[in-house]
């Protein structure tokens, strides 16, 4: 089973959707291994966002993930990463499908509710990141005899 790493964005935080994201997750039958709140500093927020922070816009998305805390959340199942991506929508929330966390509860490219991992290598990257070793659980969950067939479990 795949892990990977969803962060409630300040402004998912701030509109009360942290049970609306858990919620959806658990429903598709994806299991919560890792939670947690937390406030990000500027040497986590420049790694994880490496990729665009050279970019003239970067202040303004480090100051907005700095804001008020985001709650980091570790899933897993079959196809995590992939499954997530698709629940999450595409990161411009104003064009993303209804029926996906963007598409339902957001207009903005920064102020999109969730970041999810785009990768399985960047979710294993991310886990670690965010989690220490002793913060991700393992345990049965009796409910995957009723998400997936027997191969897919093991």
């Amino acid at each position: 089973m795949e892990k990977t790493l969803v962060l409630i964005k300040p402004d998912g935080i701030q509109r009360g959707l942290t049970g609306e994201v858990l919620r959806r997750f658990e429903r598709k039958g994806l299991k919560i291994v890792g939670l947690k709140m937390m406030r990000l500093d500027e040497v986590v927020l420049r790694e994880h966002y490496s990729h665009i922070a050279s970019k003239p816009f970067y202040s303004g998305i480090e100051k907005f993930m700095m804001r008020d805390p985001v709650i980091a959340i570790c899933v897993e199942g079959l196809n995590a990463v992939n499954t997530v991506r698709i629940m999450c929508g595409i990161t411009k929330a104003r064009e993303a499908m209804p029926g996906t966390i963007r598409g339902d509860f957001g207009m903005s490219v920064a102020c999109n509710v969730v970041h999810a991992s785009d990768s399985v290598d960047n979710a294993e990257m991310e886990v670690k990141r965010f989690f220490k070793k002793e913060e991700i659980f393992e345990y049965d969950k009796s409910e995957y005899e009723h998400v997936y067939i027997g191969d897919e479990r093991s």
